[in-house]
């Protein structure tokens, strides 16, 4: 099936199970997985994407749109991840951040297109040119997902990306990010402790704490 899909993924650490975990997430659907610290949610992530500590052990099969995932490198997955920081590289301009992730088969002008499109369409026209120390928390959050957006990923891992926003700013940054994601009809794997963010989300819980 289309999407992604999680097939008996077991994650241990030092010889202790953290999870056990059996999912399919439809294009364009949202499944929140929610645990307390040291669950290991962040490492679920981390097993999808294929960048799983070596101090941790995993099995189990990861397929995406059919295709499994388990032995590609991290940038052949196609999975795009954001974190708790938004993690704009400082010493590049905003424009210059998106650009960085576009493929390499989008050539020429079409790159700074691109670019310019996807700040429009994050309510940032003009921001090419600005340093990301000059943003507010919320601008920061909405480059992020859109660097991740225009690298065209075929699955979209969120890990507790809203945590650091302030109340006031996560309702909004919460309903753009799941509104592009689900634009683009991307299966979208969302890890939170956070019951809101699960209910804001919309989609299928799993608990790992219970």
């Amino acid at each position: 099936m289309t999407g992604l899909v999680l097939e008996d993924v077991v994650i241990d650490l030092n010889g202790r199970e953290l999870l056990r975990l059996s999912v399919s997430i439809a294009p364009g659907e949202i499944l929140t997985v929610m645990g307390s610290s040291g669950s290991g949610k962040s490492s679920l992530l981390a097993f999808v994407g294929g960048f799983l500590g070596a101090s941790f052990s995993a099995r189990g099969t990861i397929l995406l749109n059919n295709k499994q995932l388990n032995h590609q490198p991290p940038h052949e997955r196609h999975t795009g991840i954001l974190f708790q920081d938004p993690l704009l590289f400082p010493h590049m301009s905003v424009g210059e951040n998106l650009l960085f992730a576009i493929p390499s088969s989008i050539r020429g002008s079409n790159r700074r297109e691109l670019a310019e499109e996807a700040l429009g369409q994050a309510g940032l026209d003009g921001f090419f040119d600005r340093d990301p120390a000059t943003l507010s928390g919320g601008q920061k959050a909405r480059v992020a997902l859109m660097r991740v957006l225009v690298s065209q990923p075929r699955a979209l891992l969120l890990d507790e990306p809203f945590s650091k926003l302030d109340a006031g700013r996560r309702d909004q940054i919460r309903r753009f990010v799941f509104d592009e994601a689900r634009r683009q009809n991307l299966p979208i794997l969302l890890v939170t402790h956070d019951a809101a963010d699960a209910a804001a989300a919309g989609g299928k819980i799993t608990d790992l704490d219970q």
